[in-house]
């Protein structure tokens, strides 16, 4: 029985919440979070597995399901001027607040040698925070859900994969969201996959 549903149960005040989730390192109470990876240079595979493993190693974080992988066009600019993109969705439980998931998110892209020097160029990686639980802000630094999500095939069909029910917070079902973009470029690769860490 949940103690959700039970009356007497009184509520925990938040302060209390977060001492016993900063103690407890074997994810008590974690959140639900969608994170999307991308890489188009170098052995685009190892470099999604590479994030895969990372993420897995990061305190506070475990990694619950991982796509399968797709290949896309580069969005916003000549076809064929950049490699195609490998594309794969994870969905991970978490102790760790947004902006720490970020932070985390941003240091394995660097790991990889990530170059933000223009838009829409060529990356070692990707790693966006896709959603996080049914957040929903308009904070600059990071927003949730990602501006874009919903309208990108290369996050929805992956993200349908793992997770048929889920929904964009403030957007509404993956699955109808997908079936109004259409799954055109975006190619399953079934000769290629990620592994669950061990």
């Amino acid at each position: 029985m949940s103690t959700s549903s039970d009356p007497t149960v009184q509520p925990v005040p938040a302060s209390v919440v977060q001492q016993v989730d900063a103690a407890d390192v074997t994810l008590s109470n974690p959140k639900r979070a969608v994170i999307a990876l991308g890489s188009n240079l170098g052995n685009r595979l190892e470099t999604l597995q590479g994030a895969v493993d990372a993420l897995e190693d990061t305190p506070g974080l475990r990694v619950k399901a991982v796509s399968p992988v797709y290949e896309t066009q580069p969005s916003g600019v000549e076809p064929g001027s950049q490699p195609t993109y490998f594309n794969a969705v994870v969905l991970v439980k978490t102790t760790l607040p947004p902006s720490a998931l970020l932070e985390r998110g941003h240091a394995i892209e660097e790991a990889f040698e990530r170059v933000r020097d223009e838009r829409w160029g060529p990356r070692t990686l990707d790693v966006d925070i896709v959603a996080y639980q049914d957040v929903v802000s308009h904070d600059p630094v990071l927003t949730l859900p990602h501006p874009r999500a919903h309208e990108r095939a290369f996050v929805l069909v992956p993200w349908y994969d793992v997770d048929p029910e889920a929904v964009v917070p403030g957007r509404g079902a993956v699955t109808e969201l997908l079936a109004a973009v259409g799954r055109t470029g975006v190619e399953p690769r079934a000769d290629l996959e990620l592994r669950l860490p061990e």
